[in-house]
């Protein structure tokens, strides 16, 4: 019986599973914030504070790096206090950050901001979509799995905006006030999440029966649905599908004991290729060259021609908005054409963006005079960069590397992805501009193109097809047998 029998027409789609992917993914709102308005504050903050480029990027990269030991410990803290207490801890250490940035009397102050914003970024970028996928159904696992990736645009779009008109503020007062509002709605959070439900998968986890099966029935759509649902997840986590008890105590209580030997030391064939698979994703995510784009916008935009301060901001307001234009497209996109297919189309496109970009601008730097058909070549390609970006690979990296896991191995296997995803972010947003300096713009925008290429390649060898399967179904995907082409049509209980 497939889970459209189940449920009709009103299986494919929760409301209370969306309210609760939506306030989950908020803290991908405040994040994107940091990283979309840091690329303007970084302008006034080099007025005023009289830093170098050097200092200019390692201010941008220590987010990253500090967000490489938050998102190593979410995975173990989420097993140990829940999804919603860690969403709620990753508010607080944004908050904090944030009130430091916006303090700011010195460079050190700044610095030590950004580490603190930092670890909350990692345990924000693990915790959002592992909840949102824990929560939702096969049919909706992709949209609500991708909210995060959207509202991290929505929150760099604002920061753009706050940018523009923030920036109008007197010097001392603009990047400060830019930097420390977004401790308001961290603090917002923090509180708001303590009314959303915990996830049922890490409730069974912990023998609490009782709990996970009255989270399903509210985020399921019919009571069949939720208890072929919950028969899955008792077997998954090892417990009796016809176990009627509310509370059980489990062989060993899982925190998380022995999941790192799992992952490393004793994998499977399947946990293996998964590992492979999350480790590769998010390698490709950044190494493509995205964060170099957002957070270097002014200066990508200035090498080309664009002069002024409005202008400079006000083009790169426009890449925040095509990034949640093609966002948007992209959630509703997961769940019919597969992420797969996304992820091949998407890259391609880039090979071709990156390429264009990196001509246009190489254009521009050998060329004595201004270059009008070259500017608004960089632009368009820019733009179509951002777009081809957003339509596959950045939302499907979160969305792949959150469901395909074992329920056990899901938080801390998510997590070994996201670090080695801060670590790649802070590799090219801290080595950016040294590298144009040495091979010019437009060829570090051909060497991004090139690994584009090799991204590629690795999506369609070791990348298989994940739509419409239970998270339950996953060892069984990543099999040697099974075929990397194929989504499925779920059957709830074809794994039992």
């Amino acid at each position: 019986m497939s889970s459209m029998e189940i449920g009709g027409e009103k299986d494919q789609f929760n409301k209370y599973a969306f309210a609760c992917a939506v306030v989950a993914s908020m803290i991908s709102i405040i994040f994107g914030y940091d990283t979309g308005v840091m690329s303007g504050a970084m302008i006034f903050i080099k007025e005023e504070l009289g830093i170098s480029d050097t200092q200019q990027e390692v201010l941008a990269g220590i987010l990253n790096l500090c967000a490489l030991i938050g998102s190593l410990a979410a995975g173990r803290t989420s097993d140990y206090i829940g999804r919603r207490y860690t969403i709620t801890l990753a508010s607080i250490l944004f908050m904090g950050g944030s009130l430091l940035m916006g303090y700011g009397p010195n460079y050190a102050i700044l610095m030590l901001g950004r580490c603190v914003a930092g670890i909350g970024v990692g345990f924000a970028l693990l915790i959002a979509p592992v909840y949102s996928a824990e929560i939702s159904s096969a049919k909706s696992r992709g949209f609500l799995t991708s909210l995060p990736e959207l509202c991290i645009g929505i929150g760099i779009l604002l920061g753009y905006v706050a940018n523009y008109f923030l920036g109008k503020l007197t010097l001392k007062l603009g990047w400060r006030l830019m930097l420390g509002i977004a401790a308001v709605p961290s603090l917002a959070l923090a509180l708001g999440i303590l009314t959303m439900p915990e996830s049922p998968r890490w409730l069974v986890m912990q023998g609490h029966l009782g709990k996970a099966q009255k989270v399903l029935l509210r985020v399921s759509n019919t009571e069949q649905e939720a208890e072929l649902r919950f028969k899955d997840i008792k077997i998954a986590a090892g417990i009796d599908e016809n176990c009627p008890e509310e509370m059980v105590k489990l062989p060993q209580k899982n925190h998380g004991e022995g999941v790192w030997k799992e992952l490393f030391l004793r994998p499977s064939r399947s946990v293996r290729w998964m590992l492979i698979a999350a480790v590769g994703i998010h390698f490709f995510e950044h190494a493509t060259g995205i964060e170099a784009v957002m957070l270097y916008s002014p200066r990508i935009f200035k090498k080309a021609g664009v002069t002024t301060k409005d202008k400079l901001l006000l083009t790169t307001i426009g890449v925040g908005l095509t990034k949640i234009f093609f966002l948007v497209i992209a959630s509703f996109l997961l769940d019919k054409v597969g992420r797969r297919r996304l992820l091949l189309i998407s890259t391609g496109g880039m090979v071709c963006s990156l390429t264009v970009l990196g001509f246009s601008l190489t254009m521009v730097h050998i060329s004595q005079e201004k270059l009008l058909w070259a500017l608004a070549l960089s632009i368009v390609a820019t733009y179509t960069f951002v777009a081809s970006f957003n339509i596959g690979l950045g939302p499907v990296t979160w969305v792949y590397s959150s469901e395909i896991f074992p329920l056990k191995l899901r938080a801390q296997g998510a997590s070994i992805g996201v670090a080695v995803n801060r670590v790649m972010n802070a590799a090219v947003s801290m080595s950016f501009i040294s590298i144009y300096k040495t091979i010019t713009i437009g060829g570090a925008f051909f060497m991004f193109a090139t690994i584009s290429i090799l991204a590629w390649m690795f999506f369609y060898f070791y990348l298989p097809e994940t739509k419409g399967r239970a998270l339950e179904e996953m060892e069984m995907v990543f099999s040697k047998s099974y075929n990397r082409n194929v989504g499925a049509e779920t059957d709830l209980r074809e794994n039992v």
